[in-house]
């Protein structure tokens, strides 16, 4: 098999602002869809959950696994290649594993749930797969760039690797599956099956949800199954998952050396944060829309715990309650009508307090400079606060909440 041609049917790999602007996702607004009845607009309130801002998670993991691809690619033709054959057939037939291409370009994405892994994944294998399938001619196949599967909830070894097949057959039409589950195949069967399919016919290898090991009393045999797989198809495998994955992982020298990557938490307070505010505030579909300022970004994240995924439901929510009940204003309000009403089963993990200073000072809170470009944080006490609320005539509740958690008790 000519690597060259199959490298030469990735699309060029994209960096800076050309990369940004490809990973982006802004779909169509109309502002004139404020004055549509209330059915349209809480159809069109929905785009506000297609809406992608890269970062540098999602810079990063388009390029580890552009890279990946890329080594994958690079081994699927040479001596190496056809000495793996012949051992994976030898797997099959004798269940004698052995690897001889090696898989130490197999790596993790680990990070919080909500934090926009799956997203990230997702455009960057859109970015790679411009043709699904990449057909060569010397000799004749069929590579699949990117294949994605999730890791079975029981960890079953078995599960996972007939669904490797069952989503191969399903993009190349090949009929794999079948006589896999007609012979009943032994596991060892179908790791040689499933690594000669990966030699065969996949680039990368992205196993989602690996979590599962961690929780599941068949972990370890799945682990043991993919440190196999690893060593016999030839190809980047990667594990995305949760923290609760990356104990598991370092147990074992030789899962541990497979297994490092990338690494993320949620996102930090500061220019990333307030950029995807700017641009999920834009997306307004309540008849009177809000300008965005320093106090409500301020409140989101500790609202959030820059988990995008909670900043993008909070945003949605509280405009589905302004239509609903009326209001139709985005303003402090609604928005912790939101968080109050919607998002009690997340309050225990978003812990407003966690990554703000803020909500841990009694007798002061943190205010962002109204400079964006200078970024300082100014402290002032909580009188000063009450003093600039009456000033501009707001609610000192409502104007406090903007800065700092407050909970009304009744005496």
């Amino acid at each position: 098999m000519d690597n060259m041609n199959l490298i030469k049917k990735l699309p060029p790999m994209l960096s800076g602002s050309e990369l940004e602007q490809a990973l982006t996702i802004l779909p169509e607004y109309d502002p004139a869809i404020v004055n549509e009845n209330d059915a349209m607009r809480l159809i069109a309130l929905t785009d506000i959950y297609k809406v992608f801002v890269p970062n540098q998670m999602s810079k990063e993991i388009y390029s580890k696994l552009y890279l990946a691809l890329l080594r994958s690619l690079q081994k699927k033709e040479g001596k190496l290649r056809v000495k793996q054959g012949i051992a994976n057939h030898q797997a099959i037939m004798q269940h004698e594993h052995n690897g001889i291409l090696g898989g130490s370009d197999s790596f993790t994405i680990i990070g919080a749930s909500g934090i926009g892994k799956s997203s990230s994944i997702s455009r960057a294998v859109q970015l790679l797969t411009k043709e699904p399938v990449i057909e060569i001619d010397k000799p004749y196949g069929k590579i699949l760039p990117c294949v994605l599967v999730q890791c079975p909830f029981d960890s079953s070894v078995k599960g996972l690797l007939l669904e490797i097949i069952r989503v191969v057959d399903e993009m190349l039409g090949s009929s794999y599956y079948p006589k896999a589950t007609s012979v009943h195949a032994t596991t060892d069967m179908l790791i040689g099956t499933v690594s000669q399919i990966c030699l065969n016919h996949i680039g990368i290898l992205i196993v989602d949800e690996i979590q599962n090991v961690a929780i599941s009393k068949n972990g370890r045999n799945l682990l043991g199954a993919l440190l196999q797989l690893i060593n016999c198809s030839g190809i980047s495998i990667c594990m995305v998952g949760t923290p609760e994955c990356a104990e598991f992982f370092t147990q074992a020298m030789q899962l541990a050396r497979r297994s490092l990557g990338l690494q993320y938490e949620s996102m930090e307070y500061g220019a990333e944060f307030e950029q995807l505010c700017q641009t999920l505030f834009q997306y307004q579909y309540v008849k009177n829309p809000a300008e965005l300022d320093a106090a409500t970004i301020r409140w989101l994240f500790e609202h959030s715990n820059g988990n995008v995924s909670s900043v993008v439901t909070l945003l949605h929510d509280a405009q589905e309650i302004a239509i609903l009940e009326g209001s139709e204003v985005l303003n402090m309000e609604t928005l912790n009508a939101a968080y109050k009403s919607r998002m009690k089963m997340l309050h225990s993990y978003i812990a407003p307090s966690k990554k703000s200073q803020t909500s841990r000072q009694k007798k002061s809170a943190t205010v962002p400079c109204a400079d964006q470009e200078i970024q300082e944080v100014v402290t002032v006490s909580i009188a000063a606060l009450v003093q600039q609320a009456k000033n501009e005539g707001r609610a000192v509740i409502d104007f406090l909440r903007s800065y700092i958690t407050v909970e009304e008790v009744e005496i």
